[in-house]
């Protein structure tokens, strides 16, 4: 059974299908991450618990409130806001996402922000329930776009992120701050530049323009020639 796909149309009048991550892609993510938390979490309490102790993993005595605070608070806040921090930091992925190749994407094709991928991480106290993540995991077998509540709360939808497609809608993210549409929707206009009438494409690149810098005033960007608006919009690509 093929995998379920989303198309997104784009100003330029091409579409793009973004292939959704199945079940499985999912479970192999969270049991990678999961891992990572693990041993982050461990590896907190084993170093701490030494330098604490002075060397042994036995306490001589009752703990209180400070061995809690030093040697098990930050590894529990590890291990908590391990999926939100890293989201939010690596726009839609975390370590196991990366390793199964896949992101989290807006339903309208975007990087998710922050408050979305914070709520999306608060409703994983219903998915968890009962055990195992049991409401999670049968959401996302059933529904036909594979998300879980959380997903759904938040309008999120998780894709796969290692073939062309996926790669060229979502790769350009990291380009000046751009979201992958907005990335995507300059290529396909820069490479269809020579093929548009001069109206046209100056029309569609002040379209973009203003949607990716709104600070520019409508005038100076009425004033911009299609030879300063091509190179605004090459630069905004090709920024570190």
């Amino acid at each position: 059974m093929s995998s379920p796909q989303i198309t997104l149309q784009t100003v330029t009048g091409v579409d793009v299908e973004l292939t959704i991550a199945g079940p499985g892609r999912r479970s192999y993510a969270f049991v990678i991450d999961w891992h990572i938390r693990i041993l982050l979490l461990l590896g907190w309490v084993a170093a701490t618990q030494l330098l604490y102790t002075g060397g042994t993993f036995i306490l001589q005595e009752e703990p209180d409130r400070t061995y809690f605070l030093v040697v098990w608070l930050p590894g529990l806040l590890a291990y908590l806001l391990y999926h939100p921090v890293l989201e939010v930091a690596m726009r839609g992925r975390t370590p196991g996402k990366r390793m199964a190749g896949v992101r989290l994407v807006t339903r309208e094709g975007d990087i998710p922000g922050a408050g979305a991928l914070v709520l999306r991480n608060i409703f994983r106290l219903i998915d968890s329930m009962p055990f195992i993540y049991l409401v999670g995991l049968t959401t996302v077998v059933l529904t036909e776009q594979h998300v879980r509540v959380g997903d759904l709360a938040a309008g999120t939808l998780l894709v796969v992120d290692e073939d062309s497609t996926a790669a060229s809608f979502v790769g350009g993210a990291a380009r000046s701050g751009l979201t992958p549409q907005a990335a995507d929707l300059i290529q396909e206009l820069l490479d269809r530049w020579p093929a548009l009438e001069e109206q046209t494409r100056a029309t569609l690149a002040r379209t973009l323009l203003a949607r990716i810098e709104p600070q520019i005033a409508p005038d100076d960007l009425a004033r911009l020639s299609a030879l300063d608006l091509r190179q605004r919009l090459a630069a905004k690509l090709s920024a570190p």
